[in-house]
């Protein structure tokens, strides 16, 4: 088959205009107006609200192009386009070859009869999905969430698009992957389902192929119904290439092949990511008509559902290794596709790595990701939950939508399938929970309709195109029929009681769910991403003010920020320290949750915070915002998802109902130390702890050697320090190997704000690729900020017993330092 790229050379212009502009692929509407200066830049200020009604209009992207002399040659050609967004009508030399109604899909027209040896014009005509939107729920009423535009989900686009409580309402179009002539003699290459079966030391890889027909390139066929009885000619090889780079080579259409001593694939944490190369070429006559080439890890990847003493578990088994899921939620990367950048997709997922996790959920409303999204996770070890992209919302199921979603399903899995870091698919977000909760179901049909898609239809199809991997009908779910949903003892649960529910952190330790999969806490961004991003203009700084607030998608979530802030800090007087403060609240927010989790060990089994990510600047849940920059929850995520960490299930003020009524007001003041072990290996544990004044000075220390199993979490006798002065007087504790700490923190048993810090004069000095810390006294969550506020260290926002502490720098430069501790909170005022 032959191959020809068509991603350069567009024009853009608005119908009935002459005007046009460049493109290229991937592109969008509003990122080429935006970036020829038709319309101001979408995510400034409030500039959405002035360029949203441009999409009203329909937009014609042309490409003239020549097809190169040895496609020309072959006996069909076919214009294939990867992802179009979304409805569009497209011609080439004024033949109309066809429409697009959905971004998710993949979309092929034969043009053999329409190809021009020169000069040829193709043209993809996009319509408004906004106006499309509008038509739709006003032909049927069919409703989701109120932060999308009515009529979303009519639309087969990426729902955010329309909206979210954390994106903007700007429904682009556009040509967001590639464009390629495909040309193609007697027959073609679908795909290959390759499943494995694992023995004592031996893999053998089962291979399952389909091809398109030589009579008809758009017929799927087996080759025993490629070849006919009186012209066998058709044959297939396959090539296996291990990860050192030896191959062996299969001929006469090898239906298995055994792979000795097998180099398995594990997440990040418990072992490496070898992928092998699978490489299928079909001949005719010899000669190799098409070769389909992709990556694979040789494991077992499920997830355990069986009975157990606290109900059913709900975990990750990888080569029969329950994992306890680490990570979080991921929605697209950008709003506006045409700006999609491969270079901010891996360091994000980098970054993921950085911080300890060993999975990501991909979120039903966005878009099902691209090829190097999966690539990634495998290469560095994240399991990936990938949900169907339906969200928060009810469906008309016709016939039409039925068709369009089927072949959606079929398209993706068949994409996607073969990846190693492929955990689970997922029917949807939240939807068994609303329709069991009667959100916006209007009638009967609706509560039908959604047994069908996601416990029929679905299903079906994933028999057929890929059995091998576990299939979960919602998120949360407890396995579907509406039977409890939000069950702690089954299942996944989305837990919203803090924040939404604005319950303190300390509620996550009245529940043992077994998969918590999302949770969440906002924080705003940096200064220099407002700056960037949202406003350079120092009277926009104050998060009530229009531009803050046009960026804060959560209704009343600035006041909910407020509101936590007010129990713990004390009142930042200024832009920075706002943000500061915000942050530590967050990043305080998820640690309370996971360590808790964590500490559970067995009866839980994963984490996932809402969310990784941002799509535009903006004030959310993200523990990286939407240049890169690390919030601190990221790091404390770095610390908190380590492998093996010690925590401290403290008894304090922020754990009681507070009355400061001191004559009714008593609680426990204690810790009790645990030490959890996410690794193969037994770990010999020192663990040390220390009351201290707040000069850092110790009154008491303890300190014990344990040894902690694999997959297991030990929990240290409880210690009980009832005459502590919880004003003056806090706990540190850390946990070493091998004479060196891994994991340590520090606990105080008054609220924050009315802890009596002592001014730990900090200073940070640079040595080679280190900052040197130095603290006179304690130090709590001291934050290291450079010039442009995008240093990545091996740590920050860490608590300090005073004394030196060395970070490295991993990425970044350490020009125009600025340190600060929570001391600093509320010091000044303008």
């Amino acid at each position: 088959m032959i191959k020809q790229s068509l991603n350069a050379q567009w024009l853009l212009q608005k119908k009935g205009s002459a005007e046009v502009f460049p493109a290229s692929v991937p592109t969008s509407i509003y990122t080429v107006l935006a970036e020829n200066g038709q319309i101001p830049q979408p995510y400034w200020k409030g500039n959405e609200d002035l360029v949203r009604d441009v999409i009203n209009d329909d937009f014609i992207y042309t490409c003239t192009f020549t097809p190169s002399k040895e496609l020309l040659k072959e006996d069909t050609v076919f214009l294939h386009f990867d992802g179009i967004d979304t409805l569009g009508d497209i011609y080439l030399n004024n033949v109309h070859l066809g429409k697009t109604i959905n971004m998710h899909r993949t979309w092929e027209f034969d043009i053999t009869s329409h190809l021009k040896e020169d000069g040829n014009q193709l043209q993809v005509v996009l319509h408004s999905p906004l106006l499309a939107a509008e038509k739709a729920f006003d032909q049927c009423p069919t409703r989701g969430t109120e932060d999308a535009w009515d009529g979303f989900s009519h639309i087969r686009k990426a729902h955010y698009m329309y909206g979210w409580d954390w994106g903007a309402h700007l429904p682009d179009a556009g040509i967001f992957r590639d464009v390629t002539l495909l040309g193609i003699t007697k027959a073609r290459i679908d795909s290959m389902y390759i499943t494995q079966r694992h023995e004592s030391d031996k893999v053998t890889l089962k291979f399952s192929p389909t091809f398109l027909c030589a009579d008809n390139l758009n017929n799927f066929c087996t080759l025993k119904e490629l070849n006919t009885p009186d012209s066998p000619d058709f044959s297939y090889s396959v090539t296996i290439t291990d990860p050192d780079g030896t191959s062996v080579i299969l001929t006469e259409n090898p239906i298995e092949a055994d792979i000795q001593s097998p180099k398995l694939w594990y997440p990040n944490g418990l072992g490496e990511q070898p992928l092998y190369t699978v490489t299928l070429a079909l001949t005719y006559k010899g000669n190799i008509l098409d070769q389909w080439q992709k990556k694979i890890g040789l494991r077992t990847l499920t997830m355990s559902t069986e009975a157990d003493e606290w109900g059913n578990s709900f975990a990750h088994e990888i080569n029969g290794i329950k994992v306890f899921a680490m990570g979080a939620d991921y929605i697209p990367e950008e709003h506006l596709l045409g700006r999609i950048s491969s270079e901010k997709r891996r360091q994000l997922l980098i970054d993921c790595k950085l911080a300890n996790f060993n999975s990501v959920r991909v979120w039903g409303g966005g878009y099902y990701p691209d090829d190097e999204f999966f690539d990634l996770c495998d290469e560095l070890g994240l399991i990936v939950w990938e949900d169907f992209m339906f969200a928060c919302s009810v469906y008309e199921l016709t016939p039409e939508f039925e068709e369009n979603i089927t072949q959606e399903f079929i398209d993706n899995i068949k994409r996607i399938r073969h990846h190693a870091c492929l955990g689970l698919w997922c029917g949807n977000n939240e939807m068994e929970s609303f329709v069991n909760d009667g959100e916006w179901v209007s009638k009967p049909s609706e509560v039908r309709d959604y047994l069908f898609m996601y416990e029929r239809i679905i299903p079906q199809v994933l028999k057929q195109y890929d059995p091998d991997t576990f299939y979960w009908p919602s998120s949360p779910s407890s396995g579907g029929s509406f039977d409890a949903p939000q069950d702690p003892d089954r299942g996944d649960v989305h837990f919203w009681q803090v924040w939404h529910g604005n319950k303190p952190f300390s509620e996550y330790r009245k529940y043992f769910f077994r998969y918590l999969s999302e949770f969440g806490f906002q924080a705003l961004p940096s200064v220099k991403t407002i700056q960037e991003g949202i406003s350079d203009d120092p009277d926009d700084w104050n998060i009530f003010s229009y531009v803050m607030e046009k960026h804060q998608r959560n209704n009343g979530a600035n006041g909910k920020i407020m509101g936590y802030l007010q129990q713990t800090y004390k009142y930042p007087y200024d832009f920075s320290s706002m943000i500061y403060a915000s942050q530590l609240l967050q990043a305080d927010g998820i640690r309370y949750g996971v360590e808790h989790f964590r500490r559970n060990r067995g009866r839980c089994m994963g984490a996932v915070y809402w969310q990784l990510n941002d799509c535009w600047p903006v004030t959310s849940w993200s523990s990286i915002d939407y240049y890169g920059r690390w919030k601190a929850l990221h790091y404390y995520a770095k610390r908190f998802f380590a492998p093996v960490m010690i925590s401290c299930e403290e008894q304090n003020w922020m754990t009681a109902s507070a009355d400061m009524n001191r004559q009714h007001f008593a609680f426990e003041k204690s810790i009790h130390l645990n030490v959890t072990n996410e690794t193969t290996l037994q770990r010999h544990v020192t663990v040390k702890w220390a009351l201290r004044n707040a000069d850092a000075s110790i009154v008491k220390e303890e300190l014990q050697e344990i040894t902690v199993a694999p997959f297991s979490a030990y929990w240290l006798d409880k210690v009980l320090l009832p005459e502590i002065d919880v004003f003056n007087q806090y706990i540190s504790y850390e946990a070493a190997e091998n004479n060196e700490i891994f994991s340590q923190g520090t606990v105080i048993f008054s609220y924050p704000k009315y802890f009596n810090y002592l001014n730990p004069n900090l200073q940070a000095t640079i040595k080679g690729n280190e900052i040197i810390v130095e603290a006179d006294t304690y130090a709590k969550s001291v934050e290291i900020l450079n010039k442009k506020e995008d240093l990545v260290l091996e740590d920050n926002y860490f608590d300090m017993n005073s004394g030196i502490r060395r970070v490295k720098i991993l990425r970044g430069k350490p020009e125009e330092l600025r340190i600060r501790s929570v001391y600093d909170i509320g010091r000044t005022c303008c």
